[in-house]
């Protein structure tokens, strides 16, 4: 299943990995913040969500690190890259 179809189709929860001030500034409607320095003491949330996580950020850096670090914690995810790009496929 591509990025669009688990997007569009509500297949997976959409978790944005910027600061919470980025995130005020704008997001995805839905998706939820957890910044990249908080992502592991949010592992057990993480866990219960619908997966497979749609990460995303401002560039795609951020949520391709926290991407690697999910996928080693047994985590189904993908990167999305940035917002704006997750967004445009809604």
């Amino acid at each position: 299943m591509n990025l669009k179809t688990l997007i569009q189709e509500n297949h997976s929860a959409i978790i944005d990995v910027r600061s919470r001030g980025e995130f005020m500034g704008g997001h995805v409607k839905g998706s939820v913040n957890i910044p990249l320095q908080e992502i592991t003491t949010h592992l057990d949330q993480l866990k219960s969500m619908k997966q497979p996580l749609v990460l995303c950020c401002a560039s795609g850096n951020r949520s391709g690190q926290a991407e690697r670090y999910l996928s080693q914690q047994g985590i189904e995810c993908v990167n999305g890259g940035s917002w704006f790009e997750v967004n445009s496929k809604i």
